[in-house]
């Protein structure tokens, strides 16, 4: 059998078990969250997780560029770097990375040969739990030297919480699965400070006073120092460009910081990386992480693949990130209208994202996933209706890209794709091979 088609049939076992990304709301809701299986598991394979140092990173948004901004402060460091993030874009592998390269299909089939006797003694255990720890297994096989690991879902109950990290960091908190993690952000802030361990080093982004406090109690229950970005951590912005965005921390003993990743969120995040690589205890100097920063990849986040007319692939995907992209917008492309791509899971505050982008949508152009949890488009076109905003429906979302950008070349608004990670996902693969057709 050759390498693909083993890789294929790995895909396949990986998702006979159960994967609640695949699962509607209301079956999350009453999903057997329970770190028991994962610890049993972890056991049985000698405990990879305990092998190399891990920062670990909870939050509700930016924790992917958290996670990723470390990895690479680490990897200029001379580390060799584990990154375990979740979902993928293009390919399943995209979730454990090495030194900024996912593990190669060849790699995963090789480690879930090695992992299937150990499951097979475990009952009820979710394709997310095996994923999780064949990122320990990997780490730990292939020598990487500190790790970072990005939470799944809320904190508490993640598979990812059966690690002692260096540093639990906490990214900027706000209203997201609520089924699962609560409808205030007292429990929802309950959740994500689950990851926080006795005595481990806490680091948070800014955050409302109301998530705020329960970080603080909590990280006082377990004698964790806490350090708030903002607070404790100040910074100053220089300037950016659409080549990226320069900034400077109090703390540190370099001029500069550059970072590739644009909107005013991103200099937080790159703030609270910053923070957490110095609270970690890992040896990492200012100027590796100066020339970490610089060269950090992190896809689908304000990536402008196209100037004129622009084309921006995005992962807003709530209220409170569609707010910071209107922000972003404004600020690199002031005054100019999109034209947005978009879809969404059910679970989503969609009213919420319109309101929050509506000054700047000429037209949404409603569009379905191919993805169990993804809503029709009917639904969709109703809530664009009642917040007033122009739309038409086009299925599949190859199509509704070609017409984005008919539209666009037209009048030169933006191309943007947003609210949904799978849309954007399919966009971007998309647009690929659009442009790989025409070299």
């Amino acid at each position: 059998m050759d390498i693909e088609q083993q890789y294929n049939n790995s895909l396949d076992y990986l998702y006979s078990f159960v994967d609640y990304s695949l699962k509607h709301s209301s079956e999350l809701a009453k999903a057997d969250f329970s770190l028991d299986r994962m610890f049993a598991l972890m056991e049985s394979l000698g405990n990879p997780q305990k092998k190399y140092p891990i920062i670990h990173v909870a939050g509700t948004k930016g924790k992917g560029s958290v996670s990723a901004l470390c990895a690479s402060g680490l990897k200029f460091a001379g580390y060799k770097v584990g990154l375990y993030t979740s979902p993928h874009l293009l390919d399943y592998c995209e979730r454990i990375q090495i030194d900024g390269e996912p593990i190669s299909h060849e790699q995963l089939n090789e480690l879930i040969e090695e992992i299937k006797p150990h499951v097979a003694k475990i009952e009820k255990l979710t394709t997310f739990e095996i994923t999780t720890a064949l990122a320990f297994m990997a780490f730990a096989k292939y020598g990487v030297t500190a790790a970072v690991f990005e939470v799944g879902l809320g904190g508490r109950l993640d598979a990812t919480n059966v690690v002692t990290p260096k540093v639990s960091v906490i990214t900027s908190l706000s209203y997201d699965h609520t089924a699962v993690l609560g409808n205030t952000l007292t429990l929802i802030a309950g959740e994500k400070a689950g990851i926080i361990k006795e005595g481990v080093p806490v680091v948070s982004s800014p955050q409302k006073d109301e998530a705020l406090v329960v970080l603080e109690r909590v990280a006082r229950e377990k004698n964790s120092p806490l350090t708030l970005t903002g607070r404790d951590v100040t910074f100053e912005f220089i300037g950016s460009s659409l080549e990226g965005q320069e900034f400077h921390v109090e703390r540190s003993n370099v001029q500069t910081f550059n970072v590739p990743l644009l909107g005013s969120h991103q200099i937080e995040n790159a703030v609270t990386a910053y923070t957490a690589l110095k609270a970690s205890g890992i040896p990492v100097t200012d100027e590796q992480i100066q020339k970490g920063f610089s060269q950090v990849k992190w896809p689908a986040r304000f990536e402008v693949v196209r100037r004129d007319p622009p084309v921006i692939f995005d992962s807003a995907h709530n209220q409170d990130s569609f707010e910071r992209l209107s922000e972003t917008l404004e600020t690199y492309f002031p005054g100019k209208k999109v034209y947005l791509i978009f879809g969404a899971s059910e679970d989503k505050n969609i009213p919420g994202m319109f309101a929050a982008l509506k000054s700047k949508i000429a037209k949404i152009i409603v569009t379905r996933a191919d993805h169990p949890r993804a809503l029709e488009v009917e639904q969709i076109q109703k809530l664009a209706e009642q917040a007033g905003a122009e739309h038409e429906a086009i299925v599949p979302v190859k199509a509704a890209l070609a017409r984005a950008l008919d539209l666009s070349s037209k009048d030169g608004s933006i191309v943007l794709s947003a609210g949904s990670m799978f849309v954007t996902a399919e966009v971007m693969k998309e647009w690929k091979s659009i442009n790989e057709s025409t070299e």
